[in-house]
């Protein structure tokens, strides 16, 4: 498909929101210590005595796995931002980032680690309304045929933020410079003020849910050519025509054409976030810290790695198709994590096996943004048709910022005090789950358009999806 600048400028705007998130996934953990012997002193000058060990163990999660939790709240008001807003209404959630960034940067003059805390909970609530509103939009913008690379876009971004932090770990990552680190999320906060009021709303949105008549010309702005068009068009009135006016939720998880989709959904997120992958991004630098002493150069060896194979997502993803590479990556992840347990039991009789533990970390990393990692983000938009697509996304999202929250509070017990080196067999467990499911039920949806997808999930209902010969399930 042609690109125009009008669709180009409207999804880089977008995922701009990404690159904030994927900032403060990662910044947390650069400066780990330096932190948390903020924590330390603040907890001394106010009692006269130091934090324990325990509770500078619960400090700390608390701080990681907050930002999750509000982006589990703020999953919550996907629904009604959406359908009351439009897609675009990303711009007006941007402003909980700001203020996010700001707490965050006077925590360290006000000495205190609750305005931190508060600030990265403010900043989760950005998270997660924006990690399903980017998806939708750029789906809904976005020509069919390349739907899915656009929207791995989102994850690319997402990745580019990660990295990001741990180049200006080397410079900012200090005593004296790790707040301002900490709210530099607030220049791409700023730029999205000035894009986003140029990018339109998505015309589907307009023609199903405002009914409003779309006229050609405001599709030709995202499309350049006129020849697909009209087929555009009539592929959106006839999805409207299928369409039910209003879902609410409890229609959502009792109509029975949604609840393959639903499942689908359920299993490829949670199988996504709770396969290891998280806590590596979250205590990456501290695992590493244990056996290296360059172990932020390490931390910055896989932002690479993460963003490298994002990219590889971005251009295989209309290739090689969403299911091929979900069984690809929980494959290779539940492979990794096997290995990783095998590694960690015996690594105190044979140090040398540290380098190879630092490069199945990248291998997991690898096959992790090769597909569940942003196919886990957008395959809910392609599996429901309209009416149901917002609740769909919040749904996503909060299994997605759900799983994220309970791994990145659990696994520093669960590795330190619980389960030990055999924590990687629960996430090896979890990654075999969704690779079975998927093999099992899911369909692909390469260059399927919306109403394609949605009328054969209408006319499979009772019918397992890959026993239908006319369901390109396994291609």
């Amino acid at each position: 498909s042609h690109l125009t600048a009008t669709l180009v400028t409207s999804i880089l705007g977008a995922v701009i929101g990404s690159l904030q998130i994927g900032y403060h996934t990662g910044n947390i953990n650069a400066p780990a210590k330096i932190i948390e012997e903020f924590f330390n002193n603040t907890w001394r000058a106010r009692h006269n005595q130091s934090i324990s060990d325990h509770s500078l163990t619960f400090l700390w999660s608390l701080s990681v796995s907050i930002k999750d939790f509000g982006a589990l709240l703020g999953s919550l008001g996907v629904k009604y931002l959406a359908d009351s807003y439009g897609r675009n209404s990303i711009l007006i959630v941007n402003g909980l980032s700001v203020v996010g960034a700001c707490l965050m940067f006077a925590s360290k003059a006000s000495e205190s680690f609750e305005v931190l805390i508060l600030g990265r909970l403010v900043f989760g609530l950005f998270c997660g309304l924006v990690m399903s509103l980017n998806p939708l939009y750029i789906q809904e913008v976005s020509p069919t045929n390349l739907r899915g690379a656009f929207a791995t876009l989102n994850q690319v971004s997402f990745a580019a933020g990660i990295l990001q932090v741990a180049g200006l770990e080397i410079v900012l990552g200090t005593e004296h410079d790790w707040a301002m680190m900490l709210s530099l999320s607030l220049i791409p906060a700023l730029t999205q003020y000035v894009i986003l009021p140029f990018c339109p709303e998505s015309p589907r949105y307009l023609l199903i849910n405002r009914q409003e008549e779309i006229k050609a010309k405001s599709l030709l702005r995202l499309r350049g050519r006129a020849e697909n068009v009209f087929a555009e068009l009539e592929e959106m009135k006839e999805e409207a025509a299928h369409t039910q006016s209003r879902v609410t939720i409890q229609d959502f998880f009792k109509k029975r054409s949604y609840r393959q989709p639903i499942i689908i959904v359920l299993i490829v997120s949670l199988g996504s976030q709770l396969s290891g992958f998280n806590a590596i991004i979250n205590y990456s630098t501290k695992m590493f810290q244990a056996k290296f002493d360059q172990a932020k150069y390490l931390t910055l060896g896989v932002g690479a790695v993460n963003l490298t194979f994002t990219l590889v997502a971005f251009f295989l993803m209309e290739r090689a198709g969403r299911r091929r590479l979900l069984l690809t990556g929980f494959i290779s992840i539940a492979v990794c994590n096997l290995i990783m347990t095998v590694v960690d039991s015996v690594l105190h009789l044979v140090p040398e096996l540290r380098s190879l533990q630092v490069l199945l970390v990248f291998c997991l990393t690898s096959a992790y943004e090769l597909g569940p990692g942003p196919i886990s983000w957008f395959i809910a938009a392609e599996l429901f048709d309209q009416s149901g697509r917002p609740i769909a996304m919040a749904f996503s999202s909060l299994l997605n910022w759900g799983g994220k929250f309970v791994l990145a509070l659990l696994f520093p017990p669960l590795l330190q005090k619980i389960c030990g080196a055999y924590v990687y067999l629960l996430f090896m467990t979890v990654a075999l789950l969704a690779f079975t499911f998927t093999w099992i039920r899911l369909p692909e949806t390469k260059g399927r358009t919306f109403d394609d997808i949605a009328e054969e999930f209408r006319g499979a209902e009772g019918i397992p999806l890959h026993n239908k010969t006319v369901f390109n399930t396994f291609t």
